[in-house]
This record gives C-alpha cells, structure tokens and sequence, in this order.
C-alpha cells in the first residue's frame, strides 16, 4: 500500500504530510532495495547507481549533476573507491550497498526494504544490521524495514509493527514491545516469554500454582495470563521453591527448566560464578519482581 500497488480499504497515506493515496507508484517520493538487489552484470557501479537516475520524478530535490549525485551515493554506503568495479567483484555485503545506493540516488522521502539482508551470512548481516541503522540516522529519512528476523528488528528499529494476517497487532518501540506485550499473540511471537494462566486475587497479588506473588497494582482483578521473561526470574532469592529439571548450557548464559507445583517455569541465568553450581534436581529458591510482571487477558 505504501508503495501504491495496493488500495486501503480505509484511510489514507500521506508521505511528507501530504496525501499519496491516489498517487501512482512511480510518483510517489519513495525507493525499494529487494532481497534479490536485481544488478545489472553488465555495468559498472557507477553505471547501477547511475541508471536510477533514468526514473527521476518531482520528488528529487537537489539540482546537482548525475555524477555528483553518483558519487556522493556512493561515499554514503562506502563505497567511494569502487565505481569502476564489476558486480561480480563484488561480495555479498558490497552488492548491498550499490543496491542501497541506486535507490537512495533518488533522495526518497521514505525507503522501502524488503529483507534486504536476508541472503547474506550472518556475521556480515550483524554488521550491515548496525551500518543500516547508522545510515538513517546519518541522512534522516524514514526506512521501513520488513523482516521475519526478531534480533534484526529489535537492533535496528526506533518503531516496530507485529503483524499476523495483515492485521497490526500493536506498534512500538523495541522496549515497549518486548516488556509490555498487548496480547498474548504479540508476547508468544517477539522473544521468549513464559505465559501461564493465573488468577489476580488482589490489588497487587497474583496466584499462581498455589502460591502467592506480588504483581502490577495495575493488574485488573480475575483471571489472566502472566507474562515473565526468562532472564527477569531471580534464582537463589525469594520464599517460593522450585525444582530444576534441567539445566542447559549455552555460552554466555544457562537456560533452566523450574517446577513450580504443577508449572513449568523456563529462566535464564548468566553463566558465572554464582550460577556454576546449578544441577538437575536441586531445590532452589525463586523470586519474582513486580515489575517484571505482565498480566494479559486469556484471549488474544
């Protein structure tokens, strides 16, 4: 839709406050990098970057030569020194960046990528991932950014959109979303989220497998859904027991599946001093800070 190739139902889309609802494709004030970056083998970097120029509409704002607007999309996405290459001397990452500057040549007002990332190793997607988020803040324009990548979004995003089914579930910043889920669709899809039906008996108190814990004063009364990421439960403290049934390793921090009752609770430990000694079996103690509690309603 915001590309022009589909209609809203309701509503309407303004770029730059004004309304592009109507507008055909090629004059709205935008760009698209695909996944697939479509460069031409047979020319140059120069010549790719230079061939979007062929497209120019209204919306190119400044009156400087081709080359000059080639050259400078090219120091954007560093790759000054490499006009005269071929595409098939490029790598992964450089083909990328010719493709990032042939659509930004064109000084859109919003750019649209699609996975643009999603064919590339990934420790070289981890570096593009912070070079992407840089760019934009460089040159201050709007990227909407599709991908099927949590970390992706969560490292590069001001804003994120979870969506299903062409529905928008909620919108937030990278925080907000993770911390303070609107749905147990939204809580289940970003990260790993323990979620287990409880009962809010009072202001501040939830009940959850036989025992009492202290929740958001905020938390209507009756029953729910409790939300509680993996890292914010505190092993060692606290007046609840639990039994480990398993602990797993891996790397930098441990993985542990707790028996609460009947419930099955997973938490994430760093993996240090404090946590070395933790075995199969073992009976620990377990703590839960309000905070770090979120009550959902059962549906949705």
């Amino acid at each position: 839709m915001i590309g022009g190739f589909e209609q809203p139902d309701t509503g309407n889309i303004f770029i730059d406050n004004r309304d592009v609802t109507n507008d055909e494709p090629e004059v709205r004030p935008l760009n698209t990098v695909f996944q697939n970056y479509s460069l031409f083998p047979h020319l140059n970097v120069r010549e790719n970057v230079k061939f979007g120029l062929r497209f120019e509409n209204a919306f190119i704002k400044s009156p400087k030569s081709d080359e000059q607007r080639v050259g400078e999309a090219l120091e954007l996405v560093q790759l000054g020194s490499f006009g005269e290459r071929r595409v098939h001397q490029l790598s992964g990452g450089e083909q990328q960046r010719v493709a990032l500057a042939r659509a930004l040549i064109l000084e859109p007002s919003v750019l649209l990528l699609d996975e643009p990332l999603g064919a590339l190793d990934a420790q070289l997607r981890a570096q593009l991932q912070v070079e992407l988020a840089t760019l934009q803040r460089q040159i201050g324009i709007t990227f909407i950014y599709v991908t099927h990548d949590q970390h992706e979004a969560f490292t590069m995003s001001d804003r994120i959109g979870v969506m299903r089914e062409g529905r928008l579930m909620q919108v937030g910043g990278p925080r907000e979303l993770y911390e303070q889920p609107n749905s147990v669709e939204v809580a289940r899809f970003v990260g790993a989220a323990n979620l287990i039906q409880c009962r809010v008996i009072s202001r501040g108190v939830i009940e959850l497998a036989g025992e009492k814990f202290a929740a958001p004063e905020s938390a209507p009364i009756g029953d729910g859904m409790m939300m509680i990421r993996p890292e914010r439960i505190r092993i060692g403290s606290g007046n609840h027991k639990a039994i480990i049934e398993r602990v797993t390793f891996a790397g930098s921090v441990l993985r542990i599946s707790l028996k609460l009752g009947q419930v099955t609770i997973n938490a994430e430990v760093p993996n240090d001093e404090t946590t070395v000694g933790l075995r199969d079996g073992q009976e620990v103690n377990i703590d839960v800070l309000p905070d770090a509690v979120r009550v959902l309603p059962l549906v949705g």
